[in-house]
């Protein structure tokens, strides 16, 4: 059987894809096809699956350059999910759901989400030509993330109530009617979703001391630990990370050792108060020797500044909760000087716009005039 073009490493036998330009008429040809296809060995799926992609994962590992400045004597990774196709770590696991889900003949898929999950599962439903039901509960719903679950065609029902609540009437349908759920209860999900420890193994070359990782139903911690064991028992790892997760404080039910009836947090995709990979969440922190703490959402917010600011990189509030929990590890003396830490930043910042208006300054008002703007930008040019 043929094997798809790439390159293949003399050394580990890995093929790995890339970006050809053709040098004649420029054109790139993308040999990336996605999550499936590039890590099939490890996944669910057969030669009859038939695969609804959008070329998911593949997203950058970013080095930070200038974090060092700020008292962080780390070597520092952002794993940078928002470079998915609708913006978000939930595309990787919405990939294989949804590939599934048409192999069993689904018509339909319901999930109920808090933004990011209702935009991918419209997205691919759309692409499987099949019908997205979205419950999401009711406010502090970001009007990026809705914006995408209604332009891609889903049914969208507001609930009067939360996350929790939403969930828990997605259970009681799936039940009573021939529609797949694919929030991250389903397993396909997470099997997708392990594929970014892959993808970081591949790209650093090496496992990282420690992984970091913003935490809301925890279905993220939990696919990153199983990718890193399936990894390091393929032997294409030495080590395995230890597992760091983040909870808002107004939302930190692992923390606190019991679910919260109203989470509350600026964070909205992580606002959940009963996470239904709880169980797994813990065995991550416990077999990696991790933990899982709670950070406010005031060093939520400036580790979103801090990363826009220093890094050049625009992520959505909840994905700062990774950086956030690392920094405040980091002044207890957690870490070594030189560790090497991966915080995954789960999602782009426009799913969120509204929030940069909480941690940034307004626009300077001046006249349309050069000496005004001369003036305003004293000390500056």
């Amino acid at each position: 059987m043929p094997e798809r073009a790439g390159c293949r490493c003399g050394t580990c036998g890995r093929r790995h894809h890339r970006v050809i330009q053709n040098a004649k008429c420029k054109v790139q040809c993308a040999l990336w096809k996605g999550i499936i296809e590039e890590y099939r060995e490890f996944l669910p799926v057969g030669n009859e699956t038939p695969v609804v992609t959008l070329n998911e994962g593949n997203t950058p590992l970013i080095k930070a350059v200038n974090l060092k400045k700020h008292g962080l004597d780390l070597e520092i990774y952002f794993k940078f999910e928002g470079a998915n196709p609708t913006g978000s770590f939930k595309d990787r696991g919405m990939t294989l759901a949804l590939s599934k889900a048409v192999e069993a003949g689904s018509k339909a898929v319901i999930c109920a989400s808090t933004g990011n999950t209702s935009a991918s599962a419209a997205a691919y439903a759309a692409r499987a030509n099949i019908k997205a039901i979205v419950l999401i509960p009711q406010g502090k719903i970001a009007l990026g993330k809705l914006a995408q679950a209604l332009v891609h065609g889903a049914y969208v029902l507001q609930v009067e109530g939360n996350f929790d609540e939403a969930l828990n009437i997605v259970k009681i349908l799936v039940e009573k009617h021939p529609i797949t759920l694919v929030n991250s209860i389903n397993p396909f999900r997470l099997e997708g979703q392990k594929s970014a420890a892959f993808e970081v193994c591949d790209q650093l070359g090496f496992t990282p001391k420690y992984h970091a990782l913003p935490v809301g139903n925890a279905g993220n911690v939990t696919a990153y630990w199983k990718g890193y064991r399936e990894y390091n028992k393929k032997g294409r790892s030495a080590s395995l990370p230890v597992m760091l997760g983040f909870q808002a404080a107004g939302a930190a039910p692992i923390v606190l050792g019991h679910r919260v009836e109203r989470p509350e947090t600026i964070a909205t995709a992580i606002r959940i108060g009963n996470p239904a990979s709880w169980k797994g969440a813990l065995a991550a922190r416990d077999e990696s020797g991790g933990r899982i703490e709670a950070v406010t959402d005031e060093e939520i917010l400036k580790a979103y500044s801090l990363i826009a600011s220093t890094e050049g990189i625009f992520c959505e509030p909840a994905s700062a909760a990774s950086l956030a929990g690392v920094i405040k590890l980091n002044k207890e003396g957690y870490f070594n000087a030189g560790d090497t830490v991966v915080c995954t930043l789960t999602g782009h910042g426009l799913k969120d716009p509204d929030t940069v208006f909480r941690a940034s300054k307004e626009p300077i008002k001046v006249k349309a005039d050069t000496g005004e703007v001369e003036k305003a930008l004293k000390g500056i040019i």
